[in-house]
């Protein structure tokens, strides 16, 4: 295919008003394919963001990887020129993108319907914890909160045990993809009609509607769903199981896949017991099924275990941990982690959103900003401001 020479979304400019994860992994995505993104950070402190751990020479190592491919821009928002120069920087962009709490960029004048008067095509996205309207649109909302109460926890985490949180900030990421889905969305829109869009994007929607499973027995029964370890609420054998030296997961989803299965561990008799006919049946029998795949894998390698399924046809593979999934030859293959550069850190690692266009160019080396480095050279280029004004807005602290 054709290499065009161009990023996906080069010639879109978004200003970023985001902090902590949602709206800075949304806009980092869109910064991955190739938008100008702006973020707007506090003189001196930065966003919230850059004081998470881990730190490397007393730098976000989790701001680092959110903020890629970005400018900084260092705007005092509680000063009248500092907001002014954010409104003004809004009416250079195609996108506005926000996770204050609701009622926040109101009250800073930086909500939609002030930012549409000076730019009618702006495509404006508000992030938050329960959307913008509603009887808990104003609760302060975490990624752990919204676990919680979306019913993400509730079905996590062993049968007999307590509910548990997914080991990542599962909500947060869930959610800044959303809101770049829509804000792409929106911009397809734009260009057929000329008119921008307002996108209410929630935490708590987000996560509910990626609940597939659990849903489709609430919604059309009445049962919760509930935790069930690692193994499939509905479908068995999906499971993971013990080696000798570590664990590895099993997939055993249609009648085909369970033969296979007792064939690699030894057992083709299983395929022909009663207890094991279809998929009801080995739901029922459980834990006679689960017996005999676990006896095979405890006297085994767990490389051997794998690469007898994997012959067999069973999708099956071990559970790594971050650090194996790095060092891996196919994550090198994919270009999982890439080097991006860091002004105090030099060559820094970053990771890319995973979509492989065809055809694109290359991607180029991606910078995370140190906080306000790219303040002058933005209010110069996009603003016009000339030097004497720029000093005069630092003197007044609207920027630094």
């Amino acid at each position: 295919m054709e290499n065009k020479g161009k990023n996906l979304l080069e010639g879109v400019r978004i200003l970023d008003l985001t902090r902590v994860m949602s709206g800075p992994f949304c806009t980092a995505m869109l910064a991955d394919l190739g938008a100008e993104v702006i973020k707007i950070e506090m003189p001196g402190f930065g966003e919230e963001g850059r004081h998470f751990a881990p730190f490397k020479d007393d730098l976000s190592t989790y701001f680092m990887l959110l903020n890629r491919g970005k400018k900084s821009v260092a705007l005092n928002l509680k000063d009248a020129d500092g907001v002014k120069l954010a409104r003004e920087l809004a009416a250079t962009c195609d996108v506005v993108v926000e996770n204050f709490r609701p009622g926040v960029a109101a009250r800073l004048g930086l909500d939609h319907e002030t930012l549409r008067g000076d730019n009618p095509k702006l495509v404006y996205a508000s992030i938050s914890g329960f959307g913008q309207e509603g009887p808990l649109a104003n609760w302060p909302a975490f990624d752990l909160v919204i676990q919680a109460m979306s019913g993400l926890m509730s079905i996590t985490g062993e049968r007999d045990g307590r509910a548990m949180a997914v080991g990542e900030s599962f909500a947060d990421v869930a959610t800044g993809m959303f809101a770049s889905w829509g804000i792409l969305a929106a911009l397809f829109d734009r260009e057929r009609t000329g008119e921008g869009r307002y996108l209410d994007v929630a935490m708590l929607d987000s996560v509910f509607s990626m609940l597939l499973t659990g849903l489709s027995r609430q919604l059309y029964t009445g049962a919760d769903a509930r935790r069930v370890g690692n193994r499939h609420p509905e479908t068995y054998p999906v499971d993971s199981f013990s080696a000798a030296d570590g664990d590895f997961v099993l997939v055993g989803f249609s009648d085909s896949a369970f033969r296979a299965i007792v064939s690699a561990i030894g057992r083709p008799e299983l395929a022909d017991d009663p207890r094991f006919s279809d998929n009801k049946a080995r739901n029922a029998h459980e834990g006679e099924l689960r017996a005999a795949i676990a006896e095979w894998a405890a006297g085994r390698p767990r490389a051997q275990a794998v690469e007898a399924l994997q012959k067999a046809g069973v999708p099956s593979g071990p559970v790594w941990s971050l650090g194996d999934v790095v060092a891996s030859p196919h994550a090198q293959a994919r270009g999982l982690v890439s080097t991006g550069q860091n002004a105090v850190l030099g060559d820094i690692p970053l990771v890319r959103q995973p979509v492989h266009f065809h055809g694109a160019p290359a991607p180029e080396a991606q910078r995370a900003p140190l906080i306000g480095e790219d303040t002058d050279t933005v209010l110069t280029t996009l603003l016009g401001l000339d030097a004497g004004r720029i000093a005069d807005l630092r003197n007044k602290k609207a920027i630094a």
